[in-house]
């Protein structure tokens, strides 16, 4: 073969080449998890969070500093949220903003209710929260996760939060699973995020900048499975926690099995009331009402028994204290939050043979057009 002949048999091959790797980038630039919710795999040092006004100098800090002890169970474990997306090294999955999720994450934003204050229009909370010992750098809790039958204009959540307030401001942080047609696009269960800041504006997501996503693979906001045969109970452990070095606030999914996986955090800089600690942590399940007053189910939609297991329950909440140190929530003087009993309720759960296996309460209820708004 002439010299010719071997510089276009390399050119060939190249190109080949060229076109296989544009081939292969563009089938996983992008990953369609319904009709409405898309992801997008971008550079993770152009991610649009890093276009925030108070985040332009801001360093992605690609791990945190801490590690969370593995719980230990004896029974089933819970299931796992099914990952659907692998971006390249380098790029992380960001939700594509379509003009219809961002105003329909700004109207719900708006409507958003914090549990600082449970006199809020048209929101019912059942959780527990406290106060005590405080300031605090952040929680963990596992929390049963449900199907339930939501409408276009009404939600239904658990989650944990961190918080602080001053007179009619308030920082908050929240993460855990949530039913949100007109949000989501369908009637399953998401896991969300949700964060109210120095702007005083609150933001699902990464609805607006602010929330740094880190994990390739795992997402800040993606549908549960369905259950399946002998799989054990649908949960999520999960947590918010300050890192000391930086002051960021992380979102963890604690496994069982395995290292955790760290999504993303939430930076300082984006908070004047808890840039540096929070004064309440909680978890709580709520809900949201329609404008005509019907309150959508909580919780597994019924109201909670003796039988545990048969309701939505919360356990294993352990609080990171003032020293970084992370400590049971027994140790704390907690206050229950039930606004209406009539719709809703909330039961204190039985001692196991150890913190970790026993449940700290039972919640939820069916809701309807008789709670008051």
């Amino acid at each position: 073969m002439n010299s010719v002949a071997k510089l276009l048999a390399f050119i060939f091959i190249f190109t080949i080449s060229a076109v296989r790797s544009r081939e292969i980038e563009e089938n996983v630039k992008f990953f369609k998890l319904n009709e409405k919710v898309i992801y997008d795999c971008v550079d993770i040092h152009k991610q649009p969070s890093l276009s925030h006004p108070l985040l332009h100098n801001h360093k992605i800090q690609m791990e945190p500093s801490f590690s969370i002890p593995n719980p230990k169970y004896k029974g089933k474990k819970g299931n796992k949220i099914k990952r659907t997306i692998d971006c390249p090294n380098g790029m992380v999955p960001i939700q594509r903003n379509t003009n219809e999720y961002v105003a329909n994450g700004k109207y719900w934003a708006e409507k958003h209710s914090t549990p600082l204050t449970v006199e809020s229009h048209e929101t019912h909370f059942a959780g527990v929260r406290t106060q005590d010992k405080s300031p605090y750098h952040g929680l963990a809790a596992w929390m049963s996760v449900h199907d339930l039958n939501v409408s276009n204009d009404q939600i239904s959540y658990t989650a944990i939060y961190v918080e602080s307030g001053v007179n009619n401001k308030v920082n908050s942080i929240q993460t855990g699973w949530m039913v949100n047609p007109s949000l989501f696009g369908d009637n399953r269960t998401w896991s969300y995020g949700f964060w109210k800041g120095a702007n005083g504006a609150g933001c699902y997501n990464t609805i607006c900048p602010g929330f740094v996503q880190v994990s390739k693979t795992d997402l800040l906001s993606a549908p549960f499975p369905y259950p399946g045969k002998g799989q054990g109970e649908r949960a999520v452990y999960t947590s918010i926690l300050q890192d000391k070095i930086t002051g960021n606030w992380w979102t963890t999914y604690v496994k069982y099995r395995g290292p955790d996986t760290h999504i993303g955090y939430w930076p300082k800089e984006l908070f004047d009331l808890i840039a540096n600690s929070v004064d309440m942590v909680g978890v709580t399940g709520a809900v949201r009402a329609s404008s005509s007053g019907i309150s959508p189910p909580m919780g597994n939609g019924l109201l909670p028994t003796e039988d545990e297991k048969a309701s939505a329950h919360v356990k294993n909440l352990e609080i990171l204290d003032s020293e970084f140190i992370v400590q049971e929530s027994n140790k704390y003087n907690s206050e229950k939050v039930l606004d209406n009993n009539k719709c809703y309720g909330l039961k204190d759960g039985k001692k196991g043979i150890s913190f970790k296996e026993s449940i700290l309460f039972t919640y939820g209820g069916p809701g309807g057009d008789s709670c008051g708004i």
